[in-house]
């Protein structure tokens, strides 16, 4: 969870020096984010040193790419920011702990979650090209209900695992939930 706590550390302090970053911009650091989040799979294997790092860096990256986006949000709607970030913190304290203290298995939530996200993001993109009545509020709660499982899930795993090589993914997990319940939530908040 120290893991965890850093890379948000490093998200604030990439989302701060981004603040008045293009949207152009974001995508460019949104790729670079990604393929640290790809390297860190693959640097598991290899240097633990290494995976830490490409973490912290994948913290840094997506603060950049996520700058444009929480800077309107703070210019435009402040208090959305305050609701979405406090809402974050009592969402994955609540499922986390669910997570964390179940001892029935939730790997089959998992594989559920995965196909439902599958899901979500088709419905995301068919959201681009045909309106539909309060659209954006449906794909936000349906993005919550998908992310309560993943959270709990990942809690789970983070009861179980005893493999430190393991731990960088596993952070990288856990503050990708965090991260997209906090944009579900910005974005359900924002709404006004």
């Amino acid at each position: 969870m120290s893991l965890v706590a850093i890379t948000a550390a490093f998200f604030a302090g990439g989302a701060y020096l981004g603040r008045d970053l293009s949207r152009g911009a974001g995508i460019i650091w949104f790729i670079a984010a990604i393929g640290c989040l790809f390297g860190i799979r693959f640097a598991m294997a290899r240097s633990e040193q290494l995976s830490i790092g490409l973490l912290f860096g994948f913290g840094v990256l997506i603060g950049l790419a996520m700058a444009p986006t929480i800077a309107y949000y703070a210019k435009t709607d402040p208090q959305a920011v305050w609701q979405a970030g406090g809402s974050t913190a009592l969402f994955i304290a609540g499922f986390g702990a669910a997570g964390y203290a179940t001892r029935r298995d939730l790997s089959a939530l998992a594989r559920i979650c995965f196909f439902a996200l599958i899901g979500l993001i088709i419905f995301g993109i068919v959201l681009i090209f045909v309106n539909i009545p309060n659209g954006q509020l449906i794909y936000s709660i349906l993005g919550l209900v998908i992310f309560a499982g993943f959270t709990m899930f990942d809690f789970q795993r983070l009861r179980k695992t005893s493999d430190i090589k393991a731990a960088p993914l596993l952070a990288a997990s856990i503050f990708l939930d965090i991260l997209n319940v906090f944009m579900l939530l910005l974005s359900i908040f924002g709404r006004r």
